[in-house]
Protein backbone atom coordinates (compact mmCIF):
# COMPACT_ATOMS: atom_id res chain seq x y z
CA UNK A 1 0.00 0.00 0.00
CA UNK A 2 2.59 2.50 -1.17
CA UNK A 3 -0.07 5.15 -1.82
CA UNK A 4 -0.39 5.62 1.94
CA UNK A 5 3.22 6.79 2.17
CA UNK A 6 4.03 10.45 1.42
CA UNK A 7 7.33 9.50 -0.24
CA UNK A 8 5.38 7.57 -2.88
CA UNK A 9 3.38 10.62 -3.93
CA UNK A 10 6.28 13.05 -3.75
CA UNK A 11 8.39 10.76 -5.92
CA UNK A 12 5.49 10.23 -8.32
CA UNK A 13 4.97 13.96 -8.86
CA UNK A 14 8.69 14.60 -9.31
CA UNK A 15 9.37 18.18 -10.43
CA UNK A 16 5.68 18.99 -9.89
CA UNK A 17 5.71 17.86 -6.24
CA UNK A 18 4.40 21.19 -4.94
CA UNK A 19 1.41 21.08 -7.29
CA UNK A 20 0.83 17.44 -6.39
CA UNK A 21 0.77 18.25 -2.68
CA UNK A 22 -1.82 20.97 -3.27
CA UNK A 23 -3.98 18.64 -5.35
CA UNK A 24 -3.93 15.98 -2.61
CA UNK A 25 -4.79 18.58 0.06
CA UNK A 26 -7.76 19.68 -2.04
CA UNK A 27 -8.92 16.11 -2.65
CA UNK A 28 -8.51 15.00 0.96
CA UNK A 29 -10.59 17.87 2.28
CA UNK A 30 -13.15 18.15 -0.53
CA UNK A 31 -13.84 14.72 -1.98
CA UNK A 32 -15.06 11.68 -0.07
CA UNK A 33 -12.49 9.34 -1.62
CA UNK A 34 -9.81 11.70 -0.28
CA UNK A 35 -10.08 9.99 3.09
CA UNK A 36 -7.64 7.31 1.85
CA UNK A 37 -4.94 9.84 0.93
CA UNK A 38 -2.05 10.81 3.24
CA UNK A 39 -2.61 14.09 5.06
CA UNK A 40 -0.48 15.12 8.02
CA UNK A 41 2.44 12.93 6.99
CA UNK A 42 2.41 14.38 3.45
CA UNK A 43 2.40 17.98 4.67
CA UNK A 44 5.14 17.29 7.20
CA UNK A 45 7.31 15.50 4.63
CA UNK A 46 6.72 18.20 2.02
CA UNK A 47 7.87 20.76 4.60
CA UNK A 48 11.06 18.74 5.12
CA UNK A 49 11.69 18.78 1.36
CA UNK A 50 11.74 22.57 1.40
CA UNK A 51 14.97 22.23 3.40
CA UNK A 52 16.58 19.08 1.98
CA UNK A 53 16.24 17.09 -1.23
CA UNK A 54 17.00 13.64 0.12
CA UNK A 55 15.14 11.30 2.45
CA UNK A 56 17.10 8.16 3.26
CA UNK A 57 18.69 6.95 0.03
CA UNK A 58 16.08 8.57 -2.19
CA UNK A 59 16.54 11.98 -3.80
CA UNK A 60 13.53 14.21 -4.40
CA UNK A 61 12.91 17.52 -6.09
CA UNK A 62 13.27 20.35 -3.59
CA UNK A 63 9.96 22.12 -2.96
CA UNK A 64 9.38 25.87 -2.66
CA UNK A 65 8.29 26.82 0.86
CA UNK A 66 6.47 30.02 -0.21
CA UNK A 67 4.43 28.03 -2.72
CA UNK A 68 3.35 25.62 0.01
CA UNK A 69 2.64 28.34 2.58
CA UNK A 70 0.40 30.22 0.14
CA UNK A 71 -1.02 27.39 -1.93
CA UNK A 72 -1.59 24.94 0.93
CA UNK A 73 -4.20 26.99 2.80
CA UNK A 74 -5.91 27.94 -0.46
CA UNK A 75 -6.21 24.28 -1.49
CA UNK A 76 -7.42 23.25 1.98
CA UNK A 77 -10.00 26.04 2.16
CA UNK A 78 -11.27 25.48 -1.39
CA UNK A 79 -11.52 21.72 -0.87
CA UNK A 80 -13.46 22.08 2.36
CA UNK A 81 -15.84 24.62 0.80
CA UNK A 82 -16.51 22.15 -2.01
CA UNK A 83 -17.20 19.45 0.57
CA UNK A 84 -19.61 21.78 2.38
CA UNK A 85 -21.41 22.56 -0.87
CA UNK A 86 -21.72 18.87 -1.76
CA UNK A 87 -23.20 18.13 1.66
CA UNK A 88 -25.66 21.03 1.43
CA UNK A 89 -26.76 19.99 -2.06
CA UNK A 90 -27.08 16.22 -1.71
CA UNK A 91 -27.85 15.89 1.99
CA UNK A 92 -28.11 12.69 4.01
CA UNK A 93 -28.40 10.41 0.98
CA UNK A 94 -24.76 11.22 0.26
CA UNK A 95 -23.78 9.18 3.32
CA UNK A 96 -26.44 6.47 3.18
CA UNK A 97 -24.40 3.90 1.33
CA UNK A 98 -23.12 0.47 2.32
CA UNK A 99 -19.60 -0.02 3.65
CA UNK A 100 -16.92 -0.53 1.03
CA UNK A 101 -13.14 -0.63 0.95
CA UNK A 102 -12.88 3.16 0.94
CA UNK A 103 -16.07 4.14 2.75
CA UNK A 104 -17.18 3.23 6.26
CA UNK A 105 -20.33 4.56 7.88
CA UNK A 106 -18.51 4.69 11.19
CA UNK A 107 -16.27 7.41 9.73
CA UNK A 108 -19.33 9.55 9.05
CA UNK A 109 -20.68 8.84 12.52
CA UNK A 110 -17.34 9.86 14.01
CA UNK A 111 -17.41 13.15 12.10
CA UNK A 112 -21.00 13.77 13.20
CA UNK A 113 -19.98 13.12 16.80
CA UNK A 114 -17.30 15.83 16.59
CA UNK A 115 -19.76 18.24 14.98
CA UNK A 116 -22.42 17.75 17.64
CA UNK A 117 -20.04 17.43 20.58
CA UNK A 118 -17.92 20.55 20.01
CA UNK A 119 -20.33 22.73 18.05
CA UNK A 120 -19.92 23.77 14.40
CA UNK A 121 -17.13 26.35 14.79
CA UNK A 122 -14.79 24.33 17.02
CA UNK A 123 -15.49 21.14 15.07
CA UNK A 124 -14.49 22.69 11.74
CA UNK A 125 -11.12 23.78 13.16
CA UNK A 126 -10.39 20.69 15.28
CA UNK A 127 -11.33 18.29 12.48
CA UNK A 128 -8.43 19.58 10.40
CA UNK A 129 -6.07 17.69 12.68
CA UNK A 130 -8.03 14.43 12.79
CA UNK A 131 -7.50 12.05 9.84
CA UNK A 132 -10.67 10.88 8.06
CA UNK A 133 -12.82 13.22 10.18
CA UNK A 134 -11.41 16.22 8.27
CA UNK A 135 -12.74 14.65 5.05
CA UNK A 136 -16.27 13.87 6.19
CA UNK A 137 -16.96 16.78 8.51
CA UNK A 138 -17.07 19.34 5.69
CA UNK A 139 -19.97 17.78 3.73
CA UNK A 140 -21.57 16.90 7.06
CA UNK A 141 -21.52 20.58 8.05
CA UNK A 142 -23.29 21.43 4.80
CA UNK A 143 -25.82 18.65 5.29
CA UNK A 144 -26.60 19.82 8.85
CA UNK A 145 -27.23 23.36 7.63
CA UNK A 146 -24.14 25.28 8.76
CA UNK A 147 -24.22 28.62 6.94
CA UNK A 148 -21.67 28.74 4.08
CA UNK A 149 -20.26 32.13 5.09
CA UNK A 150 -19.85 31.12 8.73
CA UNK A 151 -18.29 27.87 7.59
CA UNK A 152 -15.85 29.81 5.39
CA UNK A 153 -14.59 31.87 8.34
CA UNK A 154 -13.77 28.86 10.52
CA UNK A 155 -12.67 26.80 7.53
CA UNK A 156 -10.13 29.53 6.71
CA UNK A 157 -8.80 29.62 10.26
CA UNK A 158 -8.47 25.84 10.45
CA UNK A 159 -7.02 25.53 6.93
CA UNK A 160 -4.24 28.03 7.55
CA UNK A 161 -3.28 26.64 10.95
CA UNK A 162 -3.30 23.01 9.77
CA UNK A 163 -1.31 23.36 6.56
CA UNK A 164 1.21 26.06 7.45
CA UNK A 165 2.01 24.69 10.90
CA UNK A 166 2.95 21.31 9.43
CA UNK A 167 4.87 22.84 6.53
CA UNK A 168 6.85 25.11 8.86
CA UNK A 169 7.51 22.32 11.36
CA UNK A 170 8.87 20.09 8.61
CA UNK A 171 10.95 22.94 7.17
CA UNK A 172 12.44 23.82 10.56
CA UNK A 173 13.26 20.23 11.47
CA UNK A 174 14.69 19.61 8.01
CA UNK A 175 17.19 22.40 8.67
CA UNK A 176 17.99 21.45 12.25
CA UNK A 177 17.90 17.64 12.51
CA UNK A 178 20.42 15.39 10.69
CA UNK A 179 18.91 12.27 9.07
CA UNK A 180 15.46 13.74 9.50
CA UNK A 181 13.90 10.88 7.51
CA UNK A 182 14.21 8.66 10.60
CA UNK A 183 11.83 10.94 12.47
CA UNK A 184 9.02 11.36 9.93
CA UNK A 185 6.72 8.70 11.40
CA UNK A 186 7.49 9.61 15.07
CA UNK A 187 6.97 13.26 14.16
CA UNK A 188 3.54 12.57 12.68
CA UNK A 189 2.60 10.53 15.77
CA UNK A 190 3.56 13.46 18.02
CA UNK A 191 1.50 15.82 15.85
CA UNK A 192 -1.53 13.55 16.15
CA UNK A 193 -1.14 13.30 19.93
CA UNK A 194 -0.91 17.08 20.23
CA UNK A 195 -3.99 17.38 18.04
CA UNK A 196 -5.99 15.05 20.28
CA UNK A 197 -5.12 16.92 23.52
CA UNK A 198 -7.64 19.77 23.04
CA UNK A 199 -10.30 17.22 22.13
CA UNK A 200 -9.71 15.25 25.33
CA UNK A 201 -9.76 18.44 27.41
CA UNK A 202 -13.02 19.51 25.77
CA UNK A 203 -14.61 16.12 26.45
CA UNK A 204 -13.53 16.22 30.10
CA UNK A 205 -14.99 19.70 30.42
CA UNK A 206 -18.23 18.42 28.90
CA UNK A 207 -18.44 15.54 31.37
CA UNK A 208 -17.92 17.92 34.31
CA UNK A 209 -20.67 20.15 32.98
CA UNK A 210 -23.06 17.18 32.76
CA UNK A 211 -22.25 16.17 36.34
Amino acid sequence: MDFLHPEYWLGLFGAFAAIGVLVIIFAETGLLFGCILPGDSLLFTAGILTSVNQIGDTEFEKISLPVLLIGGPIAAIAGAQLGHWIGAKYGRKLFDRPDSRIFKKEWVEKAEHYFNRFGPEKAVVIARFVPIVRTFLNPLAGMLGMDAKRFLIWNTIGGIIWTDSLFLLGHWLGNKVPNIDKYIIPGVVVILIISVVPIILEMRKGRKAVK
